[in-house]
């Protein structure tokens, strides 16, 4: 069903709002969370995001126009929705409103008594709960980021609140000190309702919410001329004029001064494009010096007595084109992101990592490599030496079954093998029983396998404790997830030179380290050390392997 998004009230003064600029057009793919269009609010240019997933379907206020606030903005629904009624009934409802105002606001100034009430002092300034979202009627401060007697600059963060879509940052538009907070953390309050008074130190804030609160009866009564008269004194932060030298005044929003600053431009060179011409933020952003031009018409006796003046240059900042792509998930990521959630989030992982003496390891496969039609390589020698481990250790060997813990009599290893679309875990069946030789033209048969998509489904079943190496992109230590339903994984680094310390002497050695993840439910810490302990004994001493 189609929403009708509404020109919303991006801050406590906001009565209209003007559409800087679409980033979204009709037709486009909207999601929760996109930035719809940036809105100039009577204070400054604000990204104003989606609150809606669908279609955006129409548009009511064009880029530059200006509207007031709970204008039909755009609708949203689903792709060739018939929203017609919905914008007959817009249009409708907003004539009938203006009407009603009208009428309401004769009666008012023929009935309403004439009351009179202490004036805001100048430079104090009182903070309304704003509406942050279309559909705001209330909102609850979530967090306070101000105290009472901090100082406020304009641009701060007061406060985080809490909508009735999301939990938004709500920053000040003025300067001065924080004054008084009238909703307390936690606490819930319509929308116009008095959140805050900043103004100079030591003003009376009990005079000021007394006013404050006779001021709206006030100024309903009062003339139309009369509220335009007043207005630049009681908010002075609402496009502030800037007297210029030949004395006339210049517009400008709080955000086109802000970046004018910032930058060095100086206000009376800017041409604006707002109302009554009003300089906004998109004047300033496409000003462009004419410094110059003004030079070739300065005479040359000029220039020598002239003092020097430094020009700020514009800053020139990366400019691009953002982009994605939605790729569908394979069969074998959804399988992965399945398992390892699972395997993550029930099974308690705790780490365990020892680095190994491989200078014995690095010898010994030197010399069985020499052999005739023999290849063996370090992940073989740890397969190998883990195999061993786990019949010395058969808690490490286990599954975790809820009511029973599942002791494997045999050993069945898992060779991590890392595979186009994702992962595959080739199993060695009765890898204890295998020599090294075995081990390594079987891991190499499967990997292959696996890499062409031609293991079957049984190659990869029934393992009993996995193995994954990354030392060959030169990762020295990691952590791996357990692969269910073990109760182990070792995770295997790259083989390092670094100095050690020998007989009392440091001298160049060869290190590996590894990391064993395991189960807590089924593995206690003292075991898995335990079993580290038996499988660097082996990895240091290969010979020991060959028995």
């Amino acid at each position: 069903m189609a929403e009708v998004i509404n020109m919303p009230r991006l801050s406590d003064t906001m009565e209209e709002g003007t559409v800087a600029k679409w980033l979204k057009k009709v037709g486009d793919k909207i999601e929760e969370g996109d930035i719809l269009a940036e809105i100039e609010t009577d204070k400054a240019t604000m990204e104003f995001e989606s609150f809606n997933e669908g279609t955006l379907l129409y548009i009511g206020i064009k880029e530059g126009d200006t509207a007031p606030v709970d204008s039909l903005l755009a609708i949203i629904g689903e792709k060739g929705e018939d929203v017609s009624g919905l914008i007959n009934n817009a249009s409708s409802d907003d004539k009938e409103e203006k009407q009603t105002e009208a009428v309401a606001e004769k009666e008012e100034k023929k009935e309403a008594p004439k009351t009179t009430a202490t004036a805001i002092p100048d430079g104090v300034e009182i903070v309304k709960m704003p509406r942050l979202s279309d559909t705001m009627e209330e909102g609850t401060v979530a967090t306070w980021l101000k105290k009472v007697g901090d100082e406020v600059e304009e641009g701060d963060i007061l406060a985080e609140i809490e909508t009735d879509k999301a939990t938004m940052e709500f920053e000040s538009f003025y300067a001065g000190t924080l004054l008084y907070v009238g909703i307390n953390e936690g606490e819930t309050a319509p929308v116009d309702s008095v959140l805050a008074v900043i103004g100079p130190k030591g003003t009376d804030v009990d005079a000021v919410l007394s006013a404050g609160s006779g001021s709206a009866s006030e100024d309903e009564s009062a003339p139309a001329e009369a509220k335009k008269a007043e207005a630049p004194s009681s908010n002075g932060q609402e496009s502030a004029p800037i007297a210029a030298n030949d004395g006339q005044r210049i517009f400008a929003s709080p955000l086109a001064k802000k970046i004018a600053q910032d930058r060095g431009i100086n206000l009376e060179d800017v041409k604006g494009s707002g109302d009554q011409g009003r300089i906004i933020k998109k004047d300033i952003e496409e000003y462009q010096p004419k410094q110059k031009a003004a030079e070739k018409t300065i005479p040359a006796q000029e220039k020598a007595s002239s003092p020097q003046t430094a020009v700020a240059v514009p800053i020139n900042l990366p400019v691009g084109q953002e982009g994605t792509e939605e790729v569908k998930n394979s069969q074998m990521r959804k399988v992965i992101a399945k398992r390892l959630g699972e395997s993550k989030f029930s099974a308690p992982h705790y780490y365990l990592t020892i680095e190994v003496d491989m200078d014995y390891a690095k010898t010994s496969r030197e010399q069985i490599n020499g052999l005739p039609d023999t290849k063996v390589s370090f992940n073989d020698m740890v397969v190998k030496a883990c195999a061993m481990a786990l019949k010395k250790h058969p808690q490490v060997n286990t599954s975790w079954n809820n009511e029973t813990t599942r002791y494997n009599q045999h050993v069945h290893i898992g060779v991590a093998v890392a595979v186009e679309d994702g992962l595959l875990v080739p199993v060695l069946k009765f890898a204890d029983q295998m020599t090294l030789t075995q081990i390594g033209a079987s891991v190499k048969d499967l990997a292959g396998k696996a890499r062409n998509k031609k293991i079957s489904p049984a190659e990869m079943e029934g393992s009993t404790f996995t193995v994954s190496n990354l030392g060959m992109f030169g990762i020295t230590e990691f952590t791996s997830i357990i692969n269910q339903p073990n109760s182990a994984i070792l995770s295997v680094g790259a083989i390092v030179q670094k100095p050690v310390v020998k007989n009392g002497q440091i001298v160049v050695g060869n290190t590996m380290k590894v990391t064993l993840a395991c189960d807590h439910r089924t593995v206690d810490g003292a075991t898995g050390a335990q079993f580290l302990q038996t499988l660097r004994a082996y990895l240091e001493n290969p010979v020991t392997m060959l028995a």
